[in-house]
C-alpha cells in the first residue's frame, strides 16, 4: 500500500494525496517509512499565513491563489482550523471563501485540525506539508488558527511569514509587538480601505525602524483590500523576492533544524499519554509533580 501511495503522490497524484495525508493524522502504522522515502525537494516553497482572528487571512488566501494560478503555478492550502474538543475535527471546515478552488485542477485545499495542539498548529504539519512539497506544487500556503503561539510557530515551518492586520489593531500591535518584529517577513495591512489605515501603516513602519538594523533586509509592509483583490499582486510579488532572498542566506538551515527538533521532541514524548497521567494521578494522593515525572526523565 505506502509503496503505491508513494509512486501516486510522485506523480501528483490528488487522492493519494488526500489519503496519505488522513493516514498521517491518525499515525496509521508504516507512515514513518513513507515519509523516509519521500525526495528531497528544494523548489517549493511555503508561505505562512498568520495574524489576529478577523483580520481577513482567507479572503486574502483566496486572492493569494488567483493571483498564483494567473501566473500559471501550482498552490496547496493547508488551513489549520480550531479543533472541536468532542471529536478532535476541524470546527471551521472547508473553507466557504475558498469554494470556488475546490475543483481547479492547479489548486489543493486541505483543513487540518489543531487536535489541541498548543501552538495552534496541527501536531502533524511538517508531515503534512512535506507530503505536499513531494506532490509537485510550486507554492505551499498555511494559514494558521491566529491566536496563542501560531503566529510565533509558524515562523519555524515556513520560508516567509506573512502577519495580516487590520488597521483597528493598533492596541494589538503592542501588546504582540515584540513576537511580530521577530517573526514577520512580511506585514499585510488588510481592510486597508478603512479609515486611518494610512496612520496604521506608518505607526508600524516606526515601529519597525529599530528592527531595520537586526535584519539584511527591509521588512516590507502590503496595503490590501482582499476582498476587492487590491494589493494582491504587490504582496505575491513581494513574496516571491522575499523566496529568492532565503535562497541566500541561512534562514534555509534555520528552518530544517527546527523542523528537526520538533519532530525528534514528538517521537520522544510519543509514550507520555495524558489520560495514562490523569489516571495515574488520581491514583496517587498528595502528589509533588516533580517526584511525579522523575520515573519519565530517567
Amino acid at each position: 500500500m505506502w509503496e503505491e501511495l508513494l509512486a501516486a503522490i510522485r506523480k501528483g497524484h490528488i487522492k493519494s494525496l488526500a489519503r496519505s495525508i488522513s493516514l498521517v493524522e491518525n499515525e496509521v502504522a508504516g507512515y514513518e517509512w513513507l515519509m523516509q522515502q519521500l525526495p528531497a525537494v528544494s523548489d517549493t516553497r511555503i508561505i505562512g499565513i498568520t495574524g489576529p482572528p478577523g483580520a481577513g487571512k482567507s479572503t486574502l488566501v483566496d486572492a493569494l491563489i488567483g493571483e498564483m494560478v494567473a501566473q500559471n503555478q501550482k498552490v496547496a492550502v493547508l488551513c489549520v482550523d480550531p479543533s472541536s474538543p468532542f471529536n478532535l475535527g476541524a470546527l471551521l471546515g472547508d473553507r466557504i471563501r475558498m469554494s470556488e478552488w475546490y475543483n481547479h485542477p492547479s489548486v489543493f485545499i486541505r483543513s487540518l485540525a489543531t487536535r489541541g495542539s498548543l501552538g495552534g498548529l496541527h501536531p502533524r504539519i511538517i508531515e503534512i506539508a512535506d507530503l505536499v512539497k513531494a506532490a509537485g506544487f510550486d507554492q505551499v500556503i498555511i494559514e494558521t488558527v491566529g491566536v496563542g503561539q501560531s503566529e510565533i510557530e509558524i515562523a519555524g515551518l515556513a520560508d516567509t511569514t506573512v502577519v495580516v492586520m487590520v488597521p483597528e489593531a493598533g492596541d494589538e500591535v503592542q501588546t504582540m509587538k515584540a513576537g511580530l518584529m521577530e517573526i514577520a517577513d512580511i506585514f499585510v495591512v488588510n481592510k486597508a480601505d478603512r479609515p486611518d489605515a494610512d496612520s496604521f501603516v506608518r505607526n508600524l513602519r516606526l515601529m519597525l525602524a529599530p528592527a531595520f538594523h537586526r535584519t539584511t533586509h527591509e521588512i516590507a509592509i502590503v496595503k490590501t483590500v482582499a476582498s476587492q483583490k487590491e494589493g494582491v499582486k504587490e504582496l505575491f510579488a513581494k513574496i516571491q523576492a522575499h523566496q529568492q532572498l532565503v535562497q541566500g542566506n541561512d534562514k534555509k538551515y534555520w528552518l530544517l533544524a527546527e523542523k528537526a527538533y520538533h519532530l525528534i521532541q514528538q517521537r520522544r514524548m510519543k509514550d507520555v499519554n495524558k489520560s495514562e497521567l490523569k489516571k495515574q494521578l488520581e491514583a496517587t494522593t498528595d502528589t509533588n509533580l516533580y517526584q511525579f515525572i522523575k520515573r519519565y526523565l530517567a
